[in-house]
This record gives C-alpha cells, structure tokens and sequence, in this order.
C-alpha cells in the first residue's frame, strides 16, 4: 500500500465530452484556470491537453499548447506539467481500408512538435495500438514509433509518463526500459475502462502493475464511474492515482464536477485510508524531475 500519494489530473482530454458538461474547459484560458484550480486542490501533476476553442474537439495545435502553458506559469501556481504526445494517432478506416472521416494520423516526429517547443516536466507516451470502441476508431503507435518517441523524448530531457492500456503493452514497455530508452525511474500510466483495453477491475490493474519494471514508479485511473473505487485500488496496490474531467465528468450520480470536485474527492479517500497527498516539490524528487 502506498500512503504518500501523488495525485495526478487530467484537466480536459480530447474525447466528446463538452456537449455532455458545461464544466468541461475548452479554450487556453479555460484550460489554464481548471489547470490551477485542480493545482490548488491538491493534485501535484496536470495532464494537459488542448481544444479547438471554435469546435472543442481536441486538438494538437503547438500555439494552443504553448498559450495554455503560458497562462498557467503566469499564476504562479506550482504543478508538474504534463503534456499529452498521443495526438495524431486516429485512424478511422473506410469500407476500402484508406482513413475515412475523423482520421488524423501524423508520425512521431510530428507528435513532438509542441513538446520540443515547450520542454513541459513531463509528456506521454502511449505505448502501442489500441482500438476504441466498437465503431471503426483506432489508435494507432507501433513499436518502431514508440522506441522513436522515447528516444527523442529522452534526448529533450523530459520524462515520458508510460500509459499503458492492456498487458501487450505493459511488456512493450518494459523491453523499452530493459533497452535502455526510459531514463530511470521509469514513470507508468496504468490506464483502465477504455473500450478495448483493460477492464476497470481489481485483477487487471493487479496484472499490469505487476509487469512493470520493479524499480518505476506508477499511477493507475479508471473511466467513468470507476474513476474513485480505482483510486483507492491503485493506493492499495502502491500507485499513485490520476483523476479528472477527460476520464469522468460527474462527483456523484448525476451531479457534474469540475477538476477541482475529483481532486479534492480523491482527497479525502487517500486520506480516509490513512494516507496524505504529496505536493509537487516531493513529488519531483521521487519522480526523479529534480535531477
């Protein structure tokens, strides 16, 4: 069980979530500000993503990265940023095989453009193929690509927060660490409840933790409503947790909740079981930011 906990919120996401929440941030200044406030609330780290302010589909727009940053470290507040890298992965194949409506797919030296401007603590890196759903969405990153990442990544100086989506990947991840492409501690994200990859469930996230390198560090979610019983099953099982609006948009049945709600709700749970939340400057120094 792991009682210092770092928290961790995914402030927006990319997914068709601003139709179904009006609390769900779109343009930078949004983004910023649910940024600072889930900062304020307790959560160490915020997985960034951006919006297309006309639109609010998401959106892999360098200057929307850099405005959104830039909002945020102008308040001051003190959070690891994270980046997300997973944009320009979609591949919606037509009836002929060619990528029909709703594909976007760039290859990995596109996917870095806004991480190599900005030089954030973090970024992502998803750590293979997946598809989405049961309609024609997929997710698209080879192991070439992956090892192409990480590389890069590694040469910027930024850490690579690993999300994992199912086992085959967990083992994709830790041949890249034995091969030496993660700087250690390797840092993971065991990411549960996305249709097809592993189920929200106590065996899944006890399979995947299991497969990681035994020195990293790692935090765990699940979607929807089983964004808060996966906190407490990441503590128990000596992760850290992610919570926040691009994984659930409700605090209770029917009651909408802002990134500030999830973090202070994972709060109290980390603390009802007897642990504390670690701010930021801890939280660099096990991450291993502060070397």
């Amino acid at each position: 069980m792991n009682t210092d906990v770092i928290i961790s919120c995914a402030v927006t996401g990319a997914g068709d979530t601003t139709g179904k929440s009006n609390k769900v941030p779109v343009t930078p200044r949004q983004i910023a500000d649910s940024a600072i406030e889930a900062a304020n609330a307790g959560a160490a780290i915020t997985h960034i993503h951006v919006r297309d302010p006309e639109t609010g589909k998401g959106s892999r727009d360098p200057g929307l990265f850099e405005e959104t940053v830039n909002l945020i470290k102008q308040d001051g507040v003190n959070v690891i940023l994270n980046l997300t890298a997973g944009m320009g992965g979609d591949f919606n194949p037509s009836d002929d095989g060619t990528a029909g409506p709703g594909s976007d797919l760039i290859g990995p030296k596109e996917r870095l453009e806004h991480v190599r401007r900005i030089r954030p603590e973090i970024c992502t890196l998803d750590c293979g193929s997946i598809n989405f759903g049961n309609g024609n969405e997929t997710y698209i990153n080879p192991a070439s690509w992956c090892r192409e990442m990480a590389i890069e990544i590694k040469a910027l100086g930024v850490k690579p927060e690993i999300e994992v989506f199912d086992l085959g990947q967990v083992r994709l991840a830790s041949a890249m660490y034995d091969e030496g492409l993660l700087a250690e501690p390797a840092l993971f994200q065991v990411c549960l409840g996305i249709p097809w990859g592993a189920g929200a469930d106590t065996r899944s996230m006890m399979a995947m933790a299991d497969g990681l390198p035994r020195d990293a560090n790692w935090a765990g979610f699940g979607i929807s409503r089983m964004q808060m019983p996966m906190v407490a099953q990441a503590m128990l099982l000596g992760g850290n947790v992610r919570v926040g609006l691009e994984d659930n948009i409700y605090l209770d049945r029917g009651v909408l909740a802002t990134n500030g709600d999830l973090v202070a709700r994972a709060t109290e749970i980390i603390e009802r079981m007897g642990g504390r939340v670690v701010g930021p400057d801890e939280a660099r120094k096990t991450l291993g930011l502060d070397k």
